[in-house]
């Protein structure tokens, strides 16, 4: 029988993206070899390179059906399927046309630039068999985070419209702009840049932002503000001009800062008074003109230093490390500065005054700690008041030792039994050494096995009783403590937990939980002999 195509390939209309079947069946002489190839506009299709998107299908020796995956732009074409036997040979084609997102438009030209608007033209690209229903106009400068989509004119750019004004743009800022086309089916490619452009200049219109001031040294009024950007600049020979007066006056000083990257003025004049209200205020200039000035707002001149030492100034020993200080107000005159803060210095009495630790407060706090201190040490502490334009003068010195540090040595011999839902726990006193502070107590520090968070009880006694659950285990530490602060821990003690039948047995458990008790005493008390 010679062979016949009883299904062929069909022309079809797709979308990128999908994926079809292209039917080749043939009937033919079963007792002749059959062989099946495709081609794709006139080439061969190879199935082991092209497996990605070309794969064929059909199971059975009369089929050579051609799938084709992910359809792409690229794979719209004509489609041949070739029967062969060794007598006879046919073919059948179809062609496939692919839509998809529009091309790239061309040629995207910058014909008119002002300050502030572009009239762009440019050509359509390919609509990929579905017309271009809309272009949008990108934008890139050196200060903008990649392309960014701008205002046009018309405000929505429809498919037959090759041109279009953009505007809202920054004056004096080097602009690229491209197009980018759209379908029904998607957004397509951008186009290639347009060339680099430059906007117009114009006055500037933005004013620098928190303006303020004040510090510096004797005879000064210093005015700060934050630097208008670049872009923002809308012009060259970009400038500041910072005008002030005396709060309450009529007439400006005004002085021109040439530099852009400025944020600082400083104004001297030993006339100057100090800690003198001045209004403020700070405009732009560029090359068109001058632009307008920020909200004014109210600086100081600069203060003078503190001319007055705190007095009453006390100071007295918390621990072996640590000590207190406190201290009056200087009266300063206000109409000179404010007090900031004030600054602490301690030193050692063999030591010297200028490598003295310097503890600073800020605000109205007169009193502070001084940390870190050697124990049993004799100490000068002193103390003065600062401002903007430095320190003043310093207060006569007290002195102040330290106390003894605490104990060294840690609890020994700890043992622990339990009963009725409670741990005792007994220890051997501490013993001072003759540099050390005498023991005033015991924290006994206890938690959970599997928390973090820790429980404190103090004792004078060597002796401690814990109603505690019996549910957890529990870690447990001892310390002495004294004037100096606290002295070395224990080891930790870990209290493991305990059946609710032996911890509250009656009767012939009692003895059961007696011989618990006992046995778990004498291998804390070896383990806290062993470790000690």
């Amino acid at each position: 029988d010679p062979t016949r195509v009883m299904v062929s390939p069909f022309s079809m209309d797709v979308t990128v993206g999908e994926s079809i079947v292209l039917p080749c069946q043939v009937s033919h002489d079963h007792s002749l070899d059959i062989m099946f190839t495709w081609s794709f506009n006139g080439h061969l299709i190879d199935f082991e390179k092209d497996g990605d998107h070309f794969e064929r299908v059909g199971g059975q020796d009369s089929a050579g059906d051609l799938m084709i995956r992910s359809i792409q732009l690229k794979h719209a074409g004509k489609y041949v399927c070739m029967v062969q036997t060794s007598v006879d040979k046919l073919s059948a084609a179809a062609d496939l046309i692919v839509r998809g997102p529009p091309g790239p438009p061309e040629g995207v030209t910058v014909d008119e630039i002002t300050d502030t608007t572009a009239q762009l033209s440019w050509r359509p690209g390919a609509d990929n068999h579905s017309p271009i229903t809309m272009y949008v106009i990108q934008a890139r400068t050196p200060f903008s985070v990649g392309w960014q989509a701008v205002s046009t004119v018309p405000e929505i750019i429809d498919g037959r419209t090759f041109t279009a004004t953009v505007v809202g743009l920054n004056p004096w800022v080097e602009y690229e702009f491209r197009v980018v086309a759209a379908n029904l089916i998607g957004i397509g490619e951008p186009s290639r840049p347009s060339e680099k452009r430059r906007t117009e200049e114009a006055l500037p219109e933005v004013t620098p932002a928190n303006v303020s001031g004040g510090g510096g040294s004797k005879s000064e009024l210093v005015i700060t503000w934050e630097t208008v950007p670049e872009e923002l600049q809308n012009g060259g020979g970009f400038g500041y001009v910072v005008a002030f007066r005396p709060f309450g006056t009529v007439s400006w000083m005004q002085t021109v800062v040439a530099s852009p990257d400025a944020a600082r003025y400083v104004f001297r004049n030993e006339t100057l008074p100090p800690f003198s209200p001045y209004e403020v205020k700070v405009g732009v200039y560029n090359n068109k003109g001058e632009g307008s000035f920020s909200p004014v707002t109210v600086v100081y001149s600069a203060e003078e230093e503190p001319t007055r030492a705190p007095t009453t100034v006390l100071a007295r020993s918390l621990s072996a490390s640590d000590v207190e200080v406190s201290w009056a107000p200087p009266r300063e005159n206000q109409h000179k500065g404010r007090i900031q803060g004030y600054e602490v210095r301690c030193w050692r009495h063999e030591g010297k005054e200028e490598n003295a630790k310097r503890i600073r407060t800020v605000g109205n706090q007169t009193s502070t700690k001084v940390n870190n201190l050697r124990g049993n040490t004799l100490y000068h502490l002193a103390v003065r008041a600062y401002n903007t334009a430095g320190t003043g003068p310093s207060s006569a010195a007290v002195n102040v030792t330290t106390k003894k540090p605490p104990p060294s040595q840690p609890p020994g011999n700890i043992i622990w039994n339990s009963s009725d839902s409670k741990i005792i726990l007994n220890w051997d006193q501490v013993k001072a050494l003759d540099n050390e502070s005498e023991v005033r107590g015991y924290k006994v520090l206890y938690r959970w096995n599997r928390q973090s968070s820790t429980s404190v009880i103090e004792t004078n006694k060597t002796s401690v009783e814990l109603s505690l659950p019996f549910d957890e285990d529990y870690i447990i530490e001892i310390k002495p403590f004294s004037d100096g602060g606290d002295g070395s821990s224990s080891e930790q003690i870990r209290i493991p937990k305990i059946s609710n039948a032996y911890a509250r047995g009656s009767g012939s458990s009692t003895s059961n939980a007696c011989t618990l008790s006992a046995i778990s005493t004498i291998m804390i008390s070896l383990t806290a002999r062993s470790s000690l």
